[in-house]
């Protein structure tokens, strides 16, 4: 029996379903709990097809990784940091897919270049930092997402289902431990 490592994960479902994925021992880098991504990606599994996926403050890049693995068209991966920007550029090549693209930069100033069209958006920027209400504000006003667009925002549970810009709906809620776990469609 393998025994986890605590800067390891794995994907747990679709084409790279059980591969293991090393990440940086950084301070910040808290990847989504495999229960967390199993039940998001259920809510996930009738739409993730072909779908063009952002993973903003990547950090280990589970979210994206698991879309990938379950199907989705492309992801684009955003992350500042250096160490772990080149740690998963090894695991995209260690996968072998030309599917993804990983930009070392900030989010906010990313977000403030030209736009990008996606379906789906996966948030979980470090935790308990509050960058939560201006990233979903950035993606919404300056045309990062499709029509009918799932975001996926991970949060503190204390701090309940996150304030939405207009027009938006809280399609799914969840808690697990400290962690609570949101899905909108814009």
């Amino acid at each position: 029996m393998h025994r986890k490592k605590p800067n390891e994960l794995r994907i747990i479902g679709g084409e790279w379903r059980g591969r293991r994925i090393r990440f940086p021992r950084q301070p910040g880098i808290r990847p989504t709990p495999d229960r967390v991504r199993e039940t998001l990606f259920n809510w996930l599994a009738p739409v993730i097809e072909g779908r063009l996926c952002l993973d903003l403050f990547a950090g280990s890049g589970a979210l994206g990784l698991e879309a990938l693995s379950r199907g989705a068209k492309a992801a684009t991966f955003v992350e500042s940091d250096r160490p772990t920007v080149e740690q998963l550029r090894e695991t995209i090549a260690t996968l072998a897919t030309e599917r993804a693209v990983v930009l070392q930069a900030d989010a906010f100033k990313w977000l403030e270049g030209p736009a990008q069209c996606f379906d789906l958006a996966f948030l979980d920027p470090p935790f308990g930092s509050g960058f939560a209400a201006e990233a979903l504000r950035k993606l919404d006003s300056g045309g990062w997402l499709s029509p009918g667009a799932y975001v996926y925002l991970e949060a503190p549970a204390k701090d309940g289902a996150p304030a939405l810009p207009a027009g938006w709906i809280l399609h799914r809620s969840g808690k697990a431990g400290a962690v609570g776990y949101h899905l909108a469609l814009k």
